[in-house]
């Protein structure tokens, strides 16, 4: 089966690194070829993950191709992040794999889907090859590599879809969230961004508090200033380059934050 939905001729940051060794032992030739094809001396660059790639010729990239560079990626971390988070609890359960599965055709397409499904499954078989904390090492790195390389806009949208997935069956084991805050913090990021997203989609106004991460003791003041920081940090219009499909999930989850918002606006009479 043909992987370029993901590969899709433009690597981004994930051409190089442990994030780029992965996919190399994971895709095998085909990911060498691509490589191939795109390091040519017309197209030669480095991605920043700020301002894009930075073209060494005057050749150069176009702002297409650095979106798809910058989506390949995105795609592609998920699926390795999502890998650790099913094993965290040490099996791989039917229900988070059909969330997963049902998340790519609903966010990405049906291609992706299937694509996703055979990468994923090739990711479990590098993890048993290599054991559990080699595999968690690689893991620990792909996150420093993703850190560097994307906004932090970018990095909760990437939270957020683990977050989902842990909560595909219906609960959510303690090994996961311990895996998900590992993660966090390996992409700088506060652990407690991780507790926010498990608050959010509940109707209780003391999960509406956790997903602002404030104390219900907290004044109006510092609740008002959690929730700017909120609607800053996670604007759909923030991972936009990411794909309207990406998108339309951060919309979902921007909802939920205002959802959580009104229910507390409400109790205190704001």
């Amino acid at each position: 089966m043909a992987l370029g939905y993901f590969i899709g001729g433009f690597l981004g940051f994930m051409s190089g690194g442990p994030l780029g060794a992965l996919a190399g032992i994971v895709l095998g030739g085909w990911f060498e070829k691509m490589l191939n094809a795109v390091n040519t001396p017309d197209t030669q660059g480095t991605f920043d993950g700020k301002s894009g790639y930075q073209s060494r010729t005057s050749g150069g990239y176009t702002q297409e191709q650095i979106y798809q560079g910058q989506r390949n990626s995105f795609l592609f971390s998920l699926l390795v992040l999502a890998s650790y988070i099913i094993k965290a609890d040490g099996k791989v359960m039917h229900s988070e794999m059909e969330l997963v599965r049902n998340m790519l055709r609903q966010n990405f397409g049906e291609a992706a889907r299937q694509q996703g499904d055979d990468i994923l499954r090739k990711l479990f078989d590098e993890q048993k090859r290599v054991g559990v904390s080699q595999f968690r090492n690689t893991v620990s790195q792909c996150c420093q590599q993703i850190a560097r390389n994307m906004d932090y806009a970018q990095r909760l949208q990437l939270l957020n879809f683990l977050v989902l997935i842990s909560q595909a069956d219906g609960k959510v084991d303690p090994t996961e969230v311990v895996a998900m805050k590992e993660c966090a913090q390996w992409m700088r990021m506060s652990a407690d961004e991780v507790d926010s997203m498990l608050g959010m989609g509940k109707d209780d106004l003391e999960s509406a508090y956790q997903v602002l991460g404030v104390s219900p003791d907290a004044s109006d003041a510092e609740v008002k200033k959690a929730y700017r920081r909120l609607a800053l940090n996670h604007h759909p219009d923030k991972v936009a380059a990411l794909g309207d499909d990406v998108r339309k999930a951060a919309e979902k989850k921007f909802q939920k934050i205002n959802e959580a918002k009104e229910r507390i606006w409400k109790a205190r009479g704001l």
